[in-house]
């Protein structure tokens, strides 16, 4: 998240904060989510006690409190869009993982074998809830995404669908790999290497993913820090 979005993320649940409790409900809500309230705020706003105490907060954390007080987050290009439903309460890299529907179990496969590497991937087939309205979550994910993975099977370039999702990505500019499986890469990416499948497994194909992301400056440091907050996390007391 760039440093302006997260000041004016901050901004919004302060004021949402400030509009729905009391000081004393405000340290209920942070204790919560193991935030502890601000020590040294002389203010009798509430909106600025809880900035104070927002101002140092993990990123997954703000996220999953602006989900509960349902408070959307901006974007770039000034639409108003919320993490799709499986990325709420994640702190990992988060992957869009285009695919043909026909070849959805690939992208399942591929998305299980992402997980020990801390990047979450989010498969539409598999991902939306038959209750969430379908192409609102995936413009949700592709808003929400720190990366894109095309998995270039036999007929990906003849989807209007898969091929919105990589026009979407290049104007985001977020990192894109292509994955070769039967089909190159068309338009916008085929100038980028794709990685080539040959008789490689899920999990070679995955480490491989983890590699050039670790190696890239728009998802090195996410990367990292999700990796070291899943490190913690699994230390036994």
């Amino acid at each position: 998240m760039r440093a302006a979005d997260r000041i004016s993320l901050i901004d919004k649940l302060g004021r949402a904060l400030q509009a729905r409790f009391g000081y004393g409900e405000i340290d209920i809500f942070l204790s919560h989510y193991k935030v502890a309230k601000p020590q040294s705020v002389s203010t009798n706003s509430k909106w600025v006690y809880s900035k104070e105490a927002l101002r140092d907060v993990d990123e997954a954390i703000l996220l999953k409190m602006a989900e509960e007080l349902d408070v959307a987050l901006p974007t770039a290009s000034g639409i108003v869009v919320r993490a799709p439903r499986n990325w709420s309460n994640t702190s990992d890299l988060k992957m869009f993982i285009s695919h043909l529907s026909d070849h959805r179990d690939k992208a399942t496969r591929l998305k299980d074998c992402l997980v020990p590497y801390s990047i979450n991937g989010f498969v539409a087939h598999e991902d939306i809830e038959p209750t969430l309205e379908w192409q609102a979550e995936i413009e949700r994910a592709l808003h929400s995404m720190d990366a894109f993975v095309a998995i270039h099977t036999r007929g990906f370039s003849r989807s209007v669908w898969t091929q919105q999702e990589i026009g979407f990505a290049c104007a985001r500019g977020v990192k894109i790999i292509s994955l070769k499986m039967g089909e190159d890469p068309t338009g916008f990416i085929s100038k980028q290497q794709a990685l080539a499948r040959r008789d490689r497994s899920a999990e070679q194909i995955a480490a491989e993913i983890d590699s050039i992301l670790a190696g890239d400056e728009r998802t090195s440091a996410k990367l990292q820090a999700a990796k070291a907050r899943n490190i913690l996390s699994e230390i036994p007391f």
